[in-house]
C-alpha cells in the first residue's frame, strides 16, 4: 500500500469549506485549460522543504513549454489516429513568442505559489490549504483567460487526455451523461466514495504526455505533502519512480522530466482532481458547447487515441515514434496502458504495458537479412562496374585490330615470328595458345543491322566504318558511301552492270550448270563483297564466299553485314577447311590467285574440293586480253588444266561488261589420268587422305576419282531440292549411323527430329522470332538436320563439324547444304558481330573436356551481333555453367529447362561492353 493518511480523514472535514472548495476547483480547472496547451514537462514539488527549488523548477520547465500554432487545429482533426508522445527534443517549436509569454506568466505564478506556502507554514488542515491555493489560482486565471479563449479548440481536445487519465477509476457513467447534456447541472461526485484499492492511471514517463497532469496537480501535491510531513520524512520526495526504497535508487539522479508522483500522492490527488475536472468541464462547456460534446463522446477512447489528437503529425512518423517510446520505457516503470483493471503495486510489471510492434515501423527499420543482402548487391554492382560478375572478369581487347579483331588472323605475336610470307602465310590462321577472354568493342554509333533482303543493297555505315574499298572499287560498283549508308549496286570487277546479268551469262554459256537444280553449292574464291553469292540466292543456290583479310579492307565483313555467307580465308600454304569433292561449281572473277604458280599447287587445291564433273568458272583478264602478261598466264594456265585433265568447256565473252570467262569441267573418271604422257602434276599417294583439311599443308598432287558406285563422288547428287531430304546414295544400311541406327535410317530420323524440334520447341515453345534472323550457324552439326529444318525460311545456315566429331560434313554438302571444319577451342575465321543465331547441340559438354569454356563463350560473344540469339541443348550441369558465363556477359537468359539430366537454354546478347581494356600482349 502507498503511504498516506486514510481517506476517512477527509470525511471528517468541516462542511464550512464547501463553497471555498468549489471555488478552488473552478479556478483550478481554468488553470488546467492553460496547462493543457503545453507539451513540455513540469515536475511537481515533492516536499515543503524544497520551496525555493520548486519555484526555480516551475520557471525552468515553463520555458520549455510551447503553445500549438493556430494552423495545427485543422491538422489535429485530420490525423486523429496518430499515436502520441514525441520526445521533448522532437517537438520543440520555432515560435519563440509563445514561449516568452508562458515564461513571464510562469514566473508570476511561481511567486504566488511561494507566498501561499510561506503563509501556511507547511502545516494546517486541508481547507486552509485549499483557500490559499485558490488565491494563487485566481491570479493565474486572470492572466491567462485570453490564451484559453484563443486555444479553446485544441484545449478541449487536450483536456480529454487529462480527463481520461484522471477519471479512469471514477464513476464515469455520471460524468459522460452530464457531459452529453453540456453539463447543464453541476455534478456532485464525492471523491471519498471511490474505492481506495483502485489506482488512477499514472502519466507516462516519456515526453510531454505525463507533464500535463503533473502541472495541473502542482498545488494539490504540495498540500498533501504538507499533511504527510508529520508522518513521513522529508526525503520522501526522493523515492524513485518505481517505488523502490534502496539506497542506490534513492541516490540515483533524476531529471525533471523523469520524476513522477508517488503512490501516496496519487491517492490524494485523485480525490481532488475529480471535482476539479468536473468544474473544468462545466467551464469549458459554457465557452464552447461543441468542445464539450466532442469531449463527452471521446472519454472512453483508449489513451493512444487522445495522444493522437494531441500531436498533429503524420501517421507513419507517429507510429514509429510510439514504437521507439515503448522500447525505451523501463520495465520497472509504473507507466501503464489506459485500461487498468487490476491494481498495480510499486515495482510490479503491468502486462498491459507490453509494447506491440508497429507494422509501419518495418518501413523505417531494416533487418539484418535485408542489410546483408543489400551489401552483397552493392558489392556485386561494384564488381560489375569493373567487369566482374559470377566469378568472371571481362575487359575489352586491347589490340590493333580494334573492333574488327579476329584472334586467329590478328595474332601479331605469331605473325612477327613468320620466316616467310611467300605463300600468304601472314593471311592464314595463327591462333594464340590460349583463347582470348577479352571482348571486342562495338564501333561508335553502331546500330542493329538492316534486315534481309534490304541489307543486300545497303548497310549502316557506322557498323562497318571503312571507306577505302569504296574509294578503290566504287567505279566498279562494289560499294559506295551514300549518306549514313554503304550501298552495294550489285556490281563487281567482272560484272560492273550487275551480278544477275553475269549469273545469267554463265548459265547461257554452259546450260548444264542449271542454277538451283544441278548446281546447288558454289565456292566463290576472292569474293570481294560477295555480290555474286548474294544474287545467287535468287537462283536458290548457296555460295560459300571467302577472301583474305588484306588490303581490300573488310570485304568479308561487308558480305556478312549484308547477310551473305562468307569466311576469311586465303589460298595460301594450307588446305581449305572443306572436305574433298563437295562443291558443284568453283568461281573466280579476277580473284588475283596465281593458279599456275609452283606447279599449280593452288589450282590443285580447288581440284580437291571440286566435285567430279563440277565446273570451274574463271573470269579473268588472261581469258580475254592480249597483254603480254595475260598471254603468258593464259598459256601456263592452259597447260596446267590440260595436264590436270580439266576439260575447257567454253570461253564466252560478255559484251555488256566487256569481259570473258573460261569454264572448265573436272573429269568424272580416271581414264584421262591413266592416259597422260607426263605425270605432272603427279597423282597423290594412296595413303593421302583427300578429306584431311585441318591445318594440312598443300601438296601438288591429284587424287583419283572414285569409280565404285558405293563410294562418294562416283555419281552426281540428285537435283535440288530432292537431295535435301534423300539420304546420300553412298550411305548404305551396313554402315552404322551416328545415333546407332543404320546410316540411311539415321539420316532420316535426324531430319524428322529437327523438323519437330524447330517447329514445336524453338518457334512455338521458345517463341523465337526468326523474321529478323538471317545469318545462322549450327556450331555442332551432324547431318545438317537443323539447317534442313530451316530450309523454307529466309536464312542461311553454316554447318560446323568439329574436328573431334565424326566427319559428317560430306553428308551435309551432299544434301545441298554447306559447312566447314572447325575446332571451337580456337577462334572462328569470321569478323565480329556477324551472326544472328548460334545453335549448339551438346557442344559445350564435350568441348570442356579439351579446353576452358570461358574463351569459348568469349568467342561466341564476339561473333554474335547485338540482339543476336543463342540456343543450347546440353547436359544440365553444363547448361548451368554456360548460363553463368552468359549472365556475366550481360546476356539476357530467356529460358532454361532441364529434364532427365538434359537441359535447354535460350539467350540473347545485349549491347553491354566493359569499360576497361585488357593489358596488351
Amino acid at each position: 500500500m502507498a503511504l498516506g493518511r486514510p481517506r476517512s480523514s477527509k470525511r471528517s472535514s468541516s462542511s464550512s469549506y464547501a463553497s471555498t472548495v468549489t471555488t478552488l476547483i473552478f479556478l483550478a480547472l481554468c488553470v488546467l485549460g492553460i496547462w493543457m496547451l503545453t507539451s513540455s514537462s513540469v515536475v511537481p514539488p515533492q516536499t515543503t522543504t524544497r520551496t525555493s527549488s520548486d519555484t526555480s523548477t516551475a520557471t525552468t520547465t515553463m520555458d520549455n513549454l510551447q503553445l500549438p500554432r493556430s494552423e495545427d487545429k485543422e491538422a489535429s482533426a485530420v490525423f486523429e489516429d496518430n499515436p502520441g508522445d514525441l520526445p521533448l527534443d522532437a517537438i520543440k517549436s520555432d515560435d519563440s513568442n509563445d514561449s516568452n509569454i508562458i515564461d513571464d506568466r510562469s514566473k508570476d505564478n511561481a511567486s504566488d505559489e511561494q507566498e501561499s506556502r510561506d503563509q501556511d507554514g507547511g502545516g494546517g488542515n486541508e481547507a486552509q490549504l485549499s483557500e490559499e491555493s485558490a488565491m494563487t489560482q485566481n491570479q493565474q486565471v486572470a492572466e491567462s483567460q485570453k490564451v484559453v479563449e484563443e486555444k479553446v479548440d485544441l484545449g478541449g481536445s487536450q483536456e480529454q487526455n487529462a480527463n481520461s487519465s484522471d477519471q479512469s477509476n471514477e464513476s464515469t457513467e455520471t460524468v459522460e451523461s452530464d457531459n452529453n447534456k453540456s453539463n447543464e447541472a453541476s455534478l456532485e461526485i464525492n471523491p471519498q466514495e471511490q474505492p481506495q484499492e483502485q489506482l488512477p492511471e499514472e502519466p507516462e514517463n516519456n515526453g510531454s504526455q505525463q507533464e500535463i497532469p503533473q502541472a495541473i496537480t502542482n498545488e494539490e501535491q504540495q498540500q498533501q505533502q504538507q499533511q504527510q510531513a508529520t508522518d513521513i520524512p522529508e526525503n520522501t520526495a526522493d523515492i524513485p519512480e518505481n517505488g523502490g526504497s534502496s539506497e542506490n535508487d534513492q541516490q540515483k539522479p533524476e531529471t525533471e522530466a523523469e520524476k513522477v508522483p508517488q503512490e501516496s500522492e496519487i491517492h490524494n490527488q485523485d480525490d481532488d482532481k475529480t471535482e476539479q475536472q468536473i468544474q473544468q468541464q462545466q467551464q469549458q462547456d459554457s465557452s464552447n458547447t461543441n468542445n464539450s460534446e466532442e469531449t463527452a463522446s471521446e472519454q472512453n477512447q483508449p489513451r493512444e487515441e487522445h495522444r493522437r489528437n494531441k500531436m498533429p503529425t503524420e501517421n507513419q512518423e507517429s507510429q514509429k515514434t510510439e514504437s521507439r517510446e515503448n522500447q525505451e520505457t523501463p520495465k520497472d516503470s509504473k507507466t501503464t496502458e489506459n485500461k487498468v483493471e487490476e491494481p498495480t503495486t510499486a515495482g510490479s510489471l503491468d502486462t498491459s504495458a507490453i509494447p506491440k510492434e508497429s507494422k509501419e515501423s518495418k518501413k523505417s527499420w531494416s533487418t539484418q537479412a535485408a542489410q546483408s543482402e543489400n551489401e552483397k548487391d552493392r558489392r556485386r554492382e561494384e564488381s560489375t562496374s569493373n567487369g566482374s560478375i559470377y566469378g568472371y572478369t571481362w575487359q575489352l581487347c586491347n589490340v590493333t585490330a580494334g573492333t574488327d579483331y579476329i584472334p586467329c588472323l590478328d595474332n601479331e605475336k605469331a605473325l612477327k615470328q613468320l620466316r616467310t610470307t611467300k605463300h600468304f602465310e601472314h593471311r592464314e590462321r595463327h591462333c594464340p595458345e590460349e583463347g582470348p577472354t577479352c571482348l571486342v568493342a562495338l564501333p561508335e554509333n553502331y546500330k542493329r543491322c538492316i534486315e534481309w533482303p534490304k541489307s543486300r543493297d545497303k548497310i549502316w555505315y557506322h557498323n562497318v566504318p571503312h571507306t577505302k574499298l569504296a574509294e578503290v572499287k566504287g567505279h566498279q560498283n562494289w560499294v559506295k558511301v551514300t549518306g549514313e549508308f554503304l550501298t552495294f549496286p550489285g556490281g563487281g570487277t567482272q560484272f560492273i552492270h550487275g551480278a544477275l546479268h553475269y549469273i545469267d551469262f554463265i548459265q547461257q554459256a554452259v546450260p548444264d550448270i542449271a542454277w538451283g537444280k544441278r548446281t546447288r553449292v558454289v565456292l566463290d574464291v576472292g569474293c570481294g563483297v560477295a555480290s555474286f553469292g548474294g544474287y545467287l540466292f535468287e537462283k536458290d543456290v548457296l555460295t560459300m564466299s571467302f577472301a583474305p583479310k588484306d588490303e581490300h579492307e573488310a570485304q568479308v565483313q561487308f558480305a556478312l553485314e549484308r547477310g551473305i555467307p562468307a569466311i576469311s580465308a586465303v589460298m595460301g600454304s594450307q588446305r581449305l577447311p572443306f572436305p574433298s569433292m563437295v562443291f558443284d561449281i568453283i568461281h573466280c572473277a579476277r580473284c588475283r590467285v596465281p593458279w599456275h604458280a609452283e606447279g599449280g599447287m593452288l589450282l590443285l587445291e580447288l581440284n580437291r574440293v571440286l566435285r567430279p564433273g563440277g565446273f570451274f568458272v574463271w573470269s579473268a583478264t588472261p581469258v580475254y586480253q592480249s597483254l603480254e602478261e595475260d598471254v603468258e598466264i593464259w598459256k601456263e594456265m592452259s597447260d596446267l588444266t590440260k595436264s590436270m585433265c580439266w576439260e575447257l568447256v567454253t570461253i564466252q565473252k560478255d559484251k555488256l561488261n566487256s569481259i570473258g570467262a573460261a569454264i572448265y569441267r573436272k573429269p568424272a573418271s580416271n581414264e584421262c589420268y591413266d592416259q597422260r604422257k607426263h605425270k605432272r602434276p603427279p597423282m597423290c599417294k594412296n595413303d593421302d587422305d583427300p578429306n584431311a583439311a585441318w591445318y594440312v599443308p598443300l601438296r601438288a598432287c591429284m587424287h583419283r576419282v572414285p569409280v565404285d558406285n558405293a563410294m562418294r563422288g562416283s555419281n552426281w547428287p540428285q537435283q535440288w531440292p530432292k537431295r535435301l531430304k534423300a539420304p546420300p546414295y553412298w550411305l548404305n544400311s551396313s554402315q552404322m549411323g551416328i545415333y546407332g541406327k543404320p546410316a540411311p535410317q539415321d539420316f532420316t530420323t535426324d531430319y524428322e527430329h529437327w523438323k519437330r524440334v524447330v517447329n514445336k520447341t524453338y518457334m512455338s515453345g521458345l517463341g523465337i522470332n526468326l523474321s529478323n534472323i538471317r545469318n545462322v550457324m549450327d556450331m555442332r552439326s551432324v547431318y545438317g538436320g537443323f539447317a534442313a529444318a530451316l530450309r523454307d525460311l529466309k536464312v542461311w545456315v553454316i554447318n560446323v563439324v568439329n574436328i573431334d566429331s565424326p566427319d559428317t560434313l560430306p553428308v551435309i554438302y551432299e544434301r545441298g547444304l554447306f559447312g566447314i571444319y572447325h575446332d571451337w577451342c580456337e577462334s572462328f575465321s569470321t569478323y565480329p558481330r556477324t551472326y544472328d543465331l548460334l545453335h549448339a547441340d551438346h557442344l559445350f559438354s564435350k568441348l570442356k573436356k579439351r579446353c576452358k569454356l570461358q574463351p569459348v563463350l568469349a568467342e561466341v560473344d564476339r561473333i554474335v551481333r547485338p540482339g543476336g540469339k543463342l540456343i543450347i541443348r546440353d547436359e544440365s550441369s553444363t547448361i548451368g555453367e554456360v548460363e553463368n558465363l552468359l549472365k556475366s556477359l550481360r546476356w539476357e537468359v530467356h529460358l532454361t529447362f532441364s529434364k532427365n539430366q538434359e537441359g535447354l537454354l535460350s539467350a540473347q546478347k545485349g549491347d553491354w561492353r566493359p569499360d576497361t581494356y585488357a593489358e596488351s600482349s
